[in-house]
């Protein structure tokens, strides 16, 4: 499906959702100005062009048990199309890993893993590193403490005057 033009009230309702993806469709309508049928038929619409790709709820992982967030720097021995392809499916089943990013810069890959301590962690990159999967070499950073976590997305402020910002 190709870029299709949102206008400004599939803005606003990405950005209600985004702050709050359980509102009901009633409250949605009544914050972006349309009656309930023609709001809902927008939101199906943005799900199916894939603007939106989900619903969740965030979790608190220090009540669930010992956790222990790292960022790990990977860069790969060798750099055609196979390689990256070949280690990326590699740690796809990897239910630590949380996000992986090909960046640019002095290394190949940036991944966030939660664990559940320092030994797990290593256990996984040991994994990997025995299954051969290209990673010439890796270097970790454990987190001490996350002072500021966003999980929304930054809406422009100029696409919902009052809104965006305050």
């Amino acid at each position: 499906m190709g870029q299709h033009r949102l206008d400004r009230i599939d803005i606003k309702i990405l950005a209600h959702l985004h702050k709050n993806g359980r509102m009901t469709n009633a409250a949605l309508a009544g914050a972006v100005g349309l009656s309930a049928s023609p709001c809902l038929a927008r939101v199906k619409r943005l799900e199916k062009l894939k603007y939106i790709v989900g619903y969740g709820a965030y979790l608190d992982a220090s009540k669930l048990g010992s956790t222990q967030i790292v960022f790990a720097e990977i860069t790969l021995s060798d750099h055609r199309k196979e390689d990256f392809s070949k280690f990326e499916a590699a740690i796809k089943t990897c239910e630590a890993l949380v996000e992986c990013h090909l960046v640019s810069g002095g290394f190949d890959y940036l991944l966030k893993l939660v664990t559940r301590d320092i030994d797990h962690y290593q256990s996984i990159v040991d994994g990997w590193l025995e299954r051969r999967i290209g990673i010439r070499r890796y270097f970790t950073y454990v987190v001490i403490k996350s002072p500021i976590i966003r999980r929304q997305l930054p809406f422009p402020s100029n696409s919902l005057p009052g809104e965006v910002g305050e």
